[in-house]
């Protein structure tokens, strides 16, 4: 009746995982206990679980995100204290256990860690930004992100029940096959990637959609701010490959299954085709994270430079250069699979010219600083520590594009340095550097900047204490995944690498202190005006945090930097614009289909990771159930009253209006 599941399936004889389960269970009862104590249930339901509305889904990407940084974190720190203890000894990680955290980390890191804030920054930024009051697809938009909330329970919960994959973050055949690997650990994966990449997908047409169908009057394509482009892009690259990502693990999981012959040794399979379409799917998606990641530090320079964005146009032919040459570079992760001559050098090639587009915008981003008033500010230094770490690990990402290189540090710690150079020190540090910059816009206060530059300052450092040495290692023989090490020559740059991480966790630490003093003080944090750094595009127009319905009149967009526009005029004339013409807004109502899919779709996949197939074929049943009530709804929107738009945007018109009066006695002082 349960299919493999037994009381076998939890780890009573592993106390790291044991431990790890019960204090995680702990915290997550302790947090629904004062949920329930506190009455929050109702609040919650209405204002965030059953919300349709892309601020607050962005906001829940931003916090699932962040959660899973933390446990992707907690695993390389285990990696790496596992390395430095082990050095002609056997360590505190027995090697099944160091296989399964290595697989965990970077699975987490890429896929529930970084795509729900990449995601997060895309859904709370592009319906503002295009002055629109929301996606184009709201309901649809509920149900993307709590699929991807289901995918990520689904790996934490391999830590309590059964094992997560021993293969590393891309199951690669045979390895993967149920010959070599047959407990549920590969299942695992395959069902949690599947259910969040449908909800990567879901966000992903629903981004195109909206940039390319709702813009508001007088919105060109190049009148869209940088973040749109970007997320335009990688919104077109998510549609474009996650479907070849779902077919190539649908099949696998038909060879684990049903026993067909895609990726085996045997029968006809292949296994270098997985491999082939795997990273035609994976190389895309570093330009997924990192392009918005671009996108966030195209509105940061100008903001903090005091001057328009050097080379827009530029810009944007650089943003969609990338996102085509991005299918074209797959090959490169496995130049020693040896497919020839001829086409290696035409991944080299292509993998060396997809540099030029992000040499074009460096360049325009330092000429963009280039005579300007610089303010740095945090979200300004994380923003210029990623110039310098993105240069140095783009370098090492032409080397590797040189085939008789790659052939020499292929698989080695080499590797490992130059892809984290370039995700921590892009996509990382440009989330940071966002949520440093909206903050303010979302909850209303800004987070304390001592605190916020002293994370900086040891997350920059930390950085390169920990990663630098790993060049060294990939240069001195050390390949990637070794549990234990028999090299005593090592030993120094190990003991180096793991003092880095040492500084990276009082990085972290100074994060939450900063948060927490923040809120603390945030009476003294508060932003009144709705736009605490002078910024530049539209949802510096409306207040902090925006309301619901985001502008009370649709904006009319006369230029490239369409909020400055309207602060010169102002400033100029020494008054607001006429008050506008108030109407009734229509707006989505709230649907709890999303949550409802979600929650019998992780029933769905536990029930098919443990083979319980009653019990899989009843939640399937009852999620498309779900999807037949929501389609015979008969009300889909509700109407805001006038008097309420009306009141809203006479607050923020006043806040605006006594900013201007003390700018006017600032220069008449002058």
């Amino acid at each position: 009746m349960f299919g493999k599941l037994d009381l076998s399936a939890i780890p009573l004889s592993q106390p790291i995982p044991l431990i790890t389960s019960a204090i995680v269970i702990l915290i997550a009862l302790g947090v629904l206990v004062l949920i329930t104590v506190k009455g929050w249930w109702p609040y919650l339901w209405r204002e965030w679980i059953t919300s349709v509305d892309h601020k607050r889904i962005g906001v829940m990407y931003c916090l699932l995100g962040v959660l899973m940084l933390i446990r992707g974190f907690a695993d390389a720190i285990m990696m790496r204290t596992q390395q430095a203890v082990a050095i002609n000894a056997p360590g505190y990680l027995p090697p099944e256990h160091y296989n399964q955290i290595f697989t965990a980390h970077g699975t987490i890191m890429i896929l529930f860690g970084a795509m729900p804030l990449v995601l997060g920054f895309m859904n709370f930024l592009v319906p503002l930004q295009l002055g629109v009051r929301d996606v184009a697809f709201p309901t649809f938009n509920s149900v993307g992100f709590w699929l991807t909330a289901s995918g990520a329970l689904l790996v934490n919960l391999s830590l309590f029940i059964g094992e997560f994959a021993r293969t590393g973050w891309l199951p690669y055949p045979p390895l993967s096959e149920t010959a070599y690997t047959p407990g549920v650990g590969v299942d695992y994966y395959l069902w949690a990637v599947q259910i969040s990449g449908i909800g990567t997908l879901i966000t992903g047409i629903n981004i195109v959609t909206t940039v390319l169908k709702m813009r508001c009057r007088g919105m060109d394509y190049l009148r869209m701010p940088v973040f749109c482009w970007t997320a335009l892009a990688s919104s077109l690259l998510i549609v474009a490959t996650f479907p070849v990502l779902t077919a190539t693990l649908a099949m696998l999981s038909l060879d684990r299954y049903l026993g067909f012959h895609y990726f085996t040794n045997t029968a006809g399979g292949n296994p270098m085709m997985f491999v082939n379409l795997v990273w035609a799917w994976g190389h895309p998606e570093v330009y997924i994270l990192i392009l918005p990641a671009f996108g966030i530090f195209s509105e940061i320079f100008p903001t903090f430079s005091g001057k328009p964005l050097f080379g827009y146009r530029s810009m944007v032919a650089a943003t969609l250069f990338i996102c085509i040459v991005s299918l074209l570079v797959w090959l490169h992760h496995f130049f020693t699979m040896g497919a020839g001559a001829a086409v290696n050098t035409f991944f080299g090639i292509s993998s060396s010219i997809i540099a030029v587009g992000t040499g074009v915008k460096i360049y325009n981003w330092i000429f963009t600083m280039y005579g300007g008033r610089v303010r740095f500010e945090v979200p300004m230094l994380w923003s210029m520590g990623f110039i310098f770490t993105f240069i140095i690990g783009g370098l090492t990402g032409v080397l590797l594009a040189v085939p008789p290189a790659d052939f020499i540090t292929h698989n080695s710690m080499f590797l490992v340095a130059h892809f984290h150079n370039v995700i921590i020190g892009g996509v990382v540090f440009g989330i940071f550097a966002g949520l440093e910059f909206w903050f303010p816009k979302v909850f209303g206060f800004r987070l304390h900047e001592g605190w916020g530059k002293t994370a900086f300052w040891l997350a920059f450092i930390g950085f390169w204490v920990t990663f630098a040495p790993l060049y060294i290692l990939g240069l001195l023989g050390m390949t990637r995944r070794l549990q234990h090490i028999n090299f005593e020559v090592w030993a120094p740059w190990l003991y180096v690498s793991m003092a880095g991480v040492g500084i990276l966790i009082l990085g972290v630490i100074s994060q939450v202190v900063q948060l927490v003093v923040s809120i603390r003080n945030r009476d003294k944090l508060r932003d009144v005006t709705g736009d605490p750094w002078d910024g530049r595009s539209l949802e510096w127009a409306t207040p902090s945090p925006p309301p619901f319905f985001n502008f009370a009149v649709m904006p009319n967009v006369t230029g490239e930097e369409a909020y400055w526009g309207i602060k010169l005029r102002a400033v100029e004339t020494q008054q607001l614009s006429p008050e506008p013409k108030y109407e009734p807004i229509e707006m989505p109502i709230n649907s709890p289909v999303g949550i409802y899919t979600a929650f019998f779709t992780s029933i769905f996949g536990f029930a098919m990771i443990w083979y319980i197939w009653w019990l899989a074929i009843v939640a399937l049943v009852a999620a498309f159930a779900g999807f037949v009530v929501f389609a015979w709804r008969d009300v889909h929107e509700f109407e805001v009253p006038v008097e309420e738009v009306a009141r809203v945007d006479r607050a923020r018109r006043a806040a605006r209006a006594a900013l201007l009066e003390r700018l006017s006695g600032t220069r008449g002082a002058s």
